[in-house]
């Protein structure tokens, strides 16, 4: 059996639909919130209702929110376990940041270290526990005095510290995605953050007639991966024995700069390349008013300074592991085209708009 947290998310239904299309014998207990249960049901009938079992539970709850009887089935039965519920939100309050992010893991944790047959927890970080670190972060690296800019990256990186504590006496492999987009194929995705906030910008600005405006530093990469790699890396890593106490990055080695992101937005969209230049304080304290941000699709204030941040991810490891299985992660440039296609398609439609 199959332990899941994080379903029916975007990256989490990927990776269930994939794990149970390589073995047709899997069977999942996806772990769900109780208001989210009706959806994951569905999603789950969509997918293979017979081999998914939706569990209501809570994660941030010591035994998960589930019966004494439930638990010892899961401790019997659970042979590899995938936590990837967390809140990805960059203005998250500290008190739920620290419920879900950081005792969620340690009550995943709790519940694995009890599991008699667990060959392999996965669990799925970020990029972003280094914090403001600048320069080259390795993947062995997570301690290095640094400080953070929210409470998503400080709460993720408490509770990777809590599971490299428990190294030794559950089976982890950990991945740290950087920022996640829709499908290099078909640019799929489940809703427009991140890098979309700059899609808006320009579709905006191609409405009102003016010129595009450039952000971001001209030397900061600017790290994004298509969700369809990270899915492959995370379904082929768990099943390889080698993965096992393994750190991987699933970033793109070759980062293009946030300038050339805006830039390639831009060319793929509009026909043309920005033109001038916006201050990152400017647009910082512009998308503190709310008529601004919600122009923007509700684009947060805290997400700037990642256009402005030089650090780079090594992915020596990462790469070592997955060539083995022939994944290697698409440069932007080859799969732009899908990314703003699906945009352009969808950027009216409110299923796609960031929550809050």
């Amino acid at each position: 059996m199959i332990l899941f947290t994080g379903f029916p998310g975007f990256i989490g239904t990927r990776v269930v639909r994939s794990l149970l299309q390589v073995d047709s014998k899997a069977r999942v207990a996806a772990l769900v919130e109780p208001r989210f249960a009706a959806r994951a049901r569905e999603v789950a009938q969509g997918i293979d209702g017979g081999r998914i079992e939706v569990l209501e539970g809570d994660i941030s709850e010591r035994g998960l929110g589930l019966t004494d009887d439930q638990l010892d089935r899961l401790r019997s039965d659970v042979k590899i376990a995938y936590h990837l519920a967390a809140i990805y939100d960059l203005a998250v309050p500290l008190e739920t940041a620290q419920r879900v992010n950081v005792d969620g893991t340690g009550n995943v944790l709790e519940l694995c270290a009890g599991c008699k047959k667990l060959e392999r927890l996965n669990y799925v970080s970020t990029a972003y526990v280094a914090g403001d670190r600048k320069g080259v972060v390795y993947e062995h690296e997570l301690a290095l005095g640094q400080g953070f800019k929210n409470h998503y990256e400080s709460t993720k990186f408490q509770a990777e510290l809590w599971v490299r504590d428990a190294m030794s006496r559950v089976p982890v492999t950990i991945y740290r995605p950087a920022i996640v987009v829709g499908d290099s194929q078909t640019g799929d995705t489940q809703k427009f953050d991140g890098p979309y906030y700059m899609l808006r910008t320009i579709s905006r600005t191609m409405r009102m007639g003016g010129r595009i405006p450039q952000f971001g530093a001209s030397d900061a990469p600017f790290n994004v991966v298509p969700v369809d790699f990270v899915v492959n890396a995370l379904v082929a890593a768990a099943a390889d024995p080698a993965t096992a106490g393994e750190t991987l990055h699933l970033v793109d080695p070759e980062p293009i700069t946030a300038l050339e992101l805006m830039r390639l937005l831009s060319r793929e969209y509009a026909g043309k390349e920005p033109s001038y230049r916006v201050p990152p304080k400017m647009i910082e304290l512009s998308l503190r008013r709310k008529a601004v941000r919600k122009a923007f699709s509700g684009a947060p204030p805290e997400s700037i300074v990642y256009l402005n941040h030089s650090v780079r991810f090594d992915t020596r490891r990462a790469d070592d592991l997955l060539a083995r299985h022939g994944l290697r992660c698409p440069r932007f440039e080859e799969y732009v085209g899908p990314i703003v296609g699906f945009f352009r398609d969808h950027e009216e439609d409110p299923a796609f708009a960031p929550a809050g």
